[in-house]
């Protein structure tokens, strides 16, 4: 599949899709607002790749060859020679809506839109375009170049051509995809965040420490990372959004947001990415 990547967003999840993209023999364009976060997105993926070749899951040569894929710009006209662009904004519906529009009009008419959302509704956002056939989910996990799951989302107008070029896709970059149908968290974010959401609630009622919360989950389900670490390593400011659309949409009481969840994420104490969250982190 020898087609050109763009990715529109150039944060966590935008240059871990441009990673995926450039190491799969792509050529990818990453686009942002400015060069600022150009240049922390390109920082970030050339740290990723280091990794990887000192893990010795990469080689150098590859490294070298996936750098000189990736193209950074601010000009949305190169988004006119993509084949599939994939906005990877933040989980705002004003945000994806507006940043979507201005993608539809410059693409290709015969280019596959799609949207790295966590949980908004596919059809909601699809609704926004003037060819929503052609519009679909592709949810990546976090982090991407380790992650090998991608959720392809169908919205109501999405047709098959469309849902079967994003699985062919994601196949060429090495991920394995399950089809889901357009409902609020889809299936994934739809079992994991409120796992996340009531370990905050065992938090606040001080029924253990954090530390034990997590170690319980770990040594008594056997998940390799416990519910508030994940939580720090997704972003807290992500689970709030996920929770916030199931709440809303599903009206149903088992999905409010646990108070404690909000604070951490009013006080700007969002995880990893802040170097605060549940638990401290270095760079």
């Amino acid at each position: 599949m020898s087609e050109i990547v763009a990715i529109v967003g150039a944060g966590t999840m935008g240059s871990g899709i441009a990673q995926a993209a450039t190491v799969s023999g792509f050529d990818a364009v990453l686009i942002d607002v400015n060069d600022a976060a150009l240049e922390k997105a390109h920082a970030s993926l050339m740290q990723s790749l280091d990794r990887l070749v000192a893990k010795g899951k990469l080689d150098v040569s590859t490294r070298h060859a996936a750098l000189s894929r990736l193209r950074l710009s601010t000009d949305y006209q190169q988004l006119a020679s993509a084949h599939i662009t994939i906005e990877a904004a933040s989980e705002s519906i004003a945000l994806k809506t507006q940043l979507l529009t201005r993608i539809e009009s410059v693409v290709r008419p015969d280019s596959i839109i799609a949207t790295n959302t966590s949980s908004i509704s596919i059809t909601l956002l699809g609704a926004a375009l003037s060819h929503p056939s052609r519009f679909v989910g592709m949810h990546f996990f976090n982090p991407v170049a380790l992650m090998p799951l991608v959720e392809v989302i169908r919205g109501l107008h999405t047709t098959d051509a469309t849902a079967d070029y994003v699985r062919q896709f994601a196949a060429f970059l090495g991920k394995s995809a399950i089809l889901v149908k357009n409902s609020p968290g889809f299936v994934v974010n739809r079992i994991l965040v409120p796992m996340i959401n009531e370990a905050f609630c065992l938090l606040a009622e001080h029924t253990a420490s954090a530390k034990e919360i997590d170690d319980g989950m770990k040594l008594g389900a056997n998940h390799p990372i416990g519910p508030l670490a994940l939580g720090d390593l997704i972003g807290l400011d992500v689970c709030l959004a996920v929770m916030d659309v199931l709440y809303e949409d599903f009206r149903d009481p088992k999905y409010r947001p646990c108070p404690l969840l909000r604070e951490y994420v009013a006080a700007g104490w969002l995880g990893r990415k802040t170097q605060r969250g549940v638990f401290p982190y270095k760079d």
